[in-house]
């Protein structure tokens, strides 16, 4: 058989595109953080991870520039070899200092993080325990530990008596991670720690948090997961991004200081990339300045999620509730999904679609995000829009 053959079978794209409903690689031309540019239009934007809305913040741009003027625009070597700068060795110090950790290191991409930690520390006879619905990064990283012979073993969604099922079932004494987000990208619930850290005590594990989606939304001052749970000092391993709350591009894991040097010296994720660029490390470092002097970003953000949350409830939707920035509102077939993104973006608003197999079949879902940056002007837009919508589709009185 031709390897391609899937290839050219693959038609579900084009259809959906011949329908006039395509969401996805429709490209930005301008960005001013909650409202963007597509298509010479002006749309409010409402499915950005760039939750305090740093992307555009002046002193994120003018770092960035700096750090091209002074470094160049790439680093042209891996962190192992030619490609640490010192900005690199600030940043690691000041993200150890926000998170109460020893040490950081830091990745070309956050989806790089989880492929650079798990097969790393998880290793033959040896077990990673994820949760079903872990983002896709984690999925990878446990894929490779697999390939290297470690065990691979996935609980239901942030159910804990099944993950204590799970961890009755291995040997005691033989090493184990769990893994687990911090805030679940796709539904924006929040795990369930101070019972996952107690498991993890009891049956001999360690605890690695994927806090891509947490950072600058939870916790004290927005840091993060085991902040909101004032477990900092227990858990072994905070993972996350900088593609979101900072602003920019890149990766960490933060942890005790042997645990970060062993990965520096054995991760082929860290060894054999190119190291994170400077406008990339410069950014990050501004947006955490922000973050630290302006914690009220994260106030203001959350305020403007739990206004859509509730009013998009009050609506008649679907939506499932929580206490982060993500806010999805449940439509529950693939065919109305791209039907009402189609909607949306006509009457002016950009959300995320996410449809089967990405989301279990009935959970098809809008999946729509804020920012700090949203006034209620734009707020109310956006309700004004999914009210229309929802009522030409039979999906709200």
């Amino acid at each position: 058989m031709d390897l391609f053959k899937k290839c050219y079978e693959f038609t579900r794209a084009d259809e959906v595109k011949a329908a006039g409903v395509y969401p996805y690689f429709r490209p930005i031309e301008a960005n001013e953080g909650p409202v963007v540019q597509i298509e010479g239009r002006k749309i409010i934007m409402a499915g950005s991870n760039n939750y305090l809305g740093l992307t555009g913040h002046p002193e994120v741009k003018e770092a960035a520039a700096k750090a091209v003027e002074k470094y160049g625009t790439g680093c042209s070597g891996s962190r192992y070899l030619t490609g640490t700068l010192d900005l690199h060795i600030e940043l690691e110090y000041r993200l150890a200092k926000f998170f109460n950790k020893e040490a950081v290191l830091l990745f070309s991409t956050g989806y790089q993080s989880a492929q650079g930690v798990i097969p790393t520390l998880v290793q033959r006879g040896e077990y990673v325990i994820s949760d079903k619905d872990n983002h896709a990064c984690i999925v990878a990283g446990t894929l490779m530990a697999k390939g290297a012979t470690g065990e691979v073993v996935r609980y239901k969604h942030n159910d804990m008596k099944d993950l204590e099922r799970v961890l009755k079932k291995i040997p005691h004494s033989a090493g184990k991670l769990i893994v687990s987000d911090g805030v679940f990208s796709t539904g924006g619930e929040i795990v369930d720690l101070p019972h996952l850290y107690k498991l993890a005590k009891e049956y001999n594990a360690r605890v690695m948090i994927d806090d891509a989606h947490s950072v600058g939304v939870i916790g004290k001052g927005g840091r993060g997961t085991a902040s909101e749970f004032n477990l900092e000092k227990e858990i072994d391993l905070t993972m996350g991004t900088f593609s979101k709350t900072f602003a920019s591009l890149g990766g960490f894991v933060a942890g005790e200081e042997r645990i970060i040097n062993y990965l520096k010296h054995f991760s082929p994720a860290l060894i054999f990339s190119a190291s994170p660029t400077p406008a990339s490390v410069a950014s990050a470092l501004a947006a955490l300045d922000i973050l630290e002097r302006e914690p009220e970003r994260v106030d203001k953000l959350i305020r403007n999620a739990n206004k859509m949350r509730k009013s998009l409830s009050e609506l008649g939707f679907t939506v499932i509730e929580g206490r982060t920035a993500i806010v999805p509102v449940i439509v529950g077939d693939d065919g109305l999904a791209f039907q009402m993104w189609r909607i949306l973006y006509d009457l002016g608003v950009f959300v995320n679609v996410f449809i089967s197999p990405g989301v279990p079949p009935g959970r098809q879902m809008m999946r729509t995000s804020y920012m700090a940056t949203h006034e209620d002007e734009h707020l109310d837009q956006i309700i004004e829009v999914f009210k229309i919508a929802g009522k030409q589709l039979g999906l709200i009185q």
